[in-house]
């Protein structure tokens, strides 16, 4: 057995979303945000789920703290819901949904664990939505208005800040394949979309800079990898493309100050051009101080013409793969941060979110989830190949910290190292939350 150790100053978390664990979705004065309006309509969403209770953790965030301080992590990633501090996007500040992340952040300080923020993680107020959302550029000016209340208000508290969460999946699934809200099927609006959210980004990072607090921030932008069939280029060109798509396109414009050319040439061949007006790039092209990433699955594809979106296709290798149907391709993981090192230098890196479904249930009071663990070492297991590489890596969070709301899919598919009971709400760890604690104690595990 191969001991995988990791840095002294090594970060070990776990993470959340708020539309995905809060609930409480009618109260103190919440607004109401796409996802509520997207799973409320009939089709978007398994069994008609929606997060109107969801874990109710905004009635238990001190029993789920409990969770965290016995785990033993450094850091918890969540995030906070716009509609809760402006129930229409702009205007009058909702006081009683401030005080609800005070005492969050409070109780988290106090059980010794760095509170790291997520500004957005998808849960856009309906408000704002009906004015066109994320294609109508009042939208980026009212999510600075929001940030700036956010960082002025817990300046002291929070530290570390991620502006937003997984922009491919906020454009493109969103709005070209539709799966989450708002559900629109348009290519050309999505790519518009992916740079208005770039422009946010940047100015919110512009923003954070002049209030002067102390503190760090970047943005958590989900990856892939797929590895070539055959060193033929055209499938070299396919994987490309398919990497570029998660990678440079969302990386290029925040770290070089432009957008891919490989990818630029791509989408106009679709009847795709951005609308850049001038000085964009610029905003965009704000200094980060690290960078999350996102990764859970890749794997062996190669080119076929007329194959979807980017001319690829995937070569079924019998690869495991979790309950959400998902390969297991932690070689994957190494690749991409390899990849990311190579283009954009030593950023340091926190890796945002890995993890994976596995839809074990209680048996004795006991949950089985060995999936879940294997899946853990292999991943780790890389991330330790690419710390060994010369990756710079600050920092693990594992996605997640308990059962929740897996968007499109409801209650269906469990991503947590502990399980929720969905009718009695009640929380038990499962096997994987206490490898994870031995892991984080000990700072390396046996493989």
């Amino acid at each position: 057995m191969a001991i995988i150790q990791f840095p002294k100053d090594m970060k070990w978390g776990t993470a959340t979303a708020s539309y995905q664990i809060e609930g409480a979705a009618n109260e103190d004065g919440r607004g109401v945000s796409i996802w509520d309006t997207f799973s409320k309509t009939p089709g978007n969403v398994v069994n008609g789920d929606n997060g109107d209770i969801a874990c109710d953790s905004y009635h238990r965030f001190e029993e789920d703290i409990e969770l965290m301080k016995e785990l033993g992590i450094d850091v918890y990633r969540f995030s906070i819901a716009w509609p809760r501090i402006f129930p229409n996007g702009t205007g009058e500040i909702n006081q009683k949904g401030l005080d609800y992340y005070h005492r969050l952040v409070d109780k988290l300080i106090e059980s010794d664990i760095e509170p790291m923020c997520t500004l957005y993680h998808w849960d856009l107020p309906q408000a704002l939505q009906d004015k066109g959302g994320w294609n109508n550029r009042e939208t980026i000016d009212a999510f600075v208005q929001y940030a700036e209340v956010i960082f002025k208000e817990f300046s002291g508290k929070i530290n570390k800040w991620l502006t937003l969460n997984e922009p491919w999946c906020i454009s493109f699934l969103s709005n070209y394949i539709g799966v989450h809200a708002p559900g629109n099927k348009n290519l050309q609006l999505a790519a518009q979309i992916s740079h208005h959210l770039l422009v946010t980004h940047g100015l919110t990072v512009k923003k954070f800079r002049e209030t002067g607090i102390d503190g760090q921030i970047g943005f958590a932008p989900n990856t892939t990898w797929l590895e070539p069939y055959s060193n033929r280029q055209e499938d070299i060109d396919a994987c490309n493309r398919e990497i570029g798509w998660y990678v440079e396109w969302f990386m290029d414009p925040v770290f070089k100050g432009s957008y891919p050319d490989f990818m630029l040439e791509w989408f106009k061949k679709k009847g795709v051009e951005l609308d850049i007006q001038d000085g964009d790039m610029e905003k965009i092209n704000q200094p980060i101080d690290f960078l999350g990433i996102n990764y859970y699955t890749g794997h062996i594809a190669r080119h076929k013409e007329n194959e979807g979106l980017l001319d690829w296709e995937m070569v079924e290798m019998n690869y495991d793969r979790t309950d959400i149907g998902w390969p297991i391709f932690p070689e994957g993981f190494y690749k991409v941060l390899m990849r990311i090192k190579e283009s954009y230098g030593d950023i340091p890196i926190y890796i945002t979110e890995n993890g994976s479904c596995y839809n074990d249930e209680p048996e004795n009071g006991q949950v089985k989830d060995s999936g879940r663990i294997n899946y853990l070492q292999q991943h780790l297991t890389a991330l330790s190949r690419a710390i060994a590489s010369g990756v710079n890596i600050k920092g693990y969070i594992t996605w997640s910290l308990m059962d929740n709301f897996e968007w499109a899919e409801g209650y269906t598919m469990r991503f947590g190292i502990v399980h929720v009971n969905y009718r009695t709400l009640e929380r038990t760890k499962k096997d994987s939350y206490y490898w994870y604690k031995q892991t984080v104690a000990n700072n390396w595990f046996e493989n």
